[in-house]
């Protein structure tokens, strides 16, 4: 089995065991965090990787240091993927997770890249419009490129909108060649 398998599996069970604690959204950021830290720090990385040190005094630490701040299932769940010696995968299980998480609630992503900074009345009409459109909820990600020079460019997997003043003057500009040269 590769990795994206198992990690679908543990992100599966994980998200079970979430929604018997209604606690989905939380638990997807408690394992984002754990595998932000894991991707940006060598020592924990090392840590976790390391043969020399059994499952249990893993765990043990890891109860030391997330303790109370967490619920209890999901560090039993945690303490689990270690016994097991999958803690390794805890990224692949946290990008999936929120997959799920993303299909259980019915919430798409979408790139949305505009020429200047929208206020928040515009992003929410933005959503609202985007989520009409794909008939799901989507969660727009906005970046800005003044390149554009205006309207927007709307990324949603390997659709791509573009409804940027830029590409509107280009189509112009080959409309305008082609008519010239007949």
């Amino acid at each position: 089995m590769n990795a994206s398998t198992i990690g679908r599996n543990y992100a599966e069970a994980l998200l079970t065991l979430a929604r018997r604690s209604d606690d989905m959204e939380e638990w997807g950021q408690l394992l984002d965090a754990i595998a932000t830290a894991m991707r940006e720090d060598q020592t924990l990385r090392t840590f976790l990787e390391s043969p020399k040190l059994a499952a249990s005094q893993k765990i043990d630490i890891l109860e030391k240091a997330l303790g109370r701040k967490v619920p209890r299932l999901f560090l039993r769940y945690i303490e689990t993927v270690i016994q097991k010696r999958r803690q390794m995968l805890i990224p692949e299980i946290a990008a999936e997770y929120q997959t799920l998480l993303d299909e259980a609630e019915n919430r798409l992503h979408a790139n949305v890249t505009v020429a200047r900074e929208p206020g928040e009345p515009e992003r929410d009409a933005l959503a609202r419009q985007l989520s009409r459109l794909f008939g799901k909820r989507v969660v727009p990600h906005i970046s800005t490129n003044p390149a554009i020079l205006g309207g927007l460019i709307v990324k949603v997997g390997d659709t791509v909108m573009d409804g940027s003043v830029r590409k509107r003057l280009s189509v112009l500009k080959q409309r305008m060649l082609t008519t010239v040269s007949r």
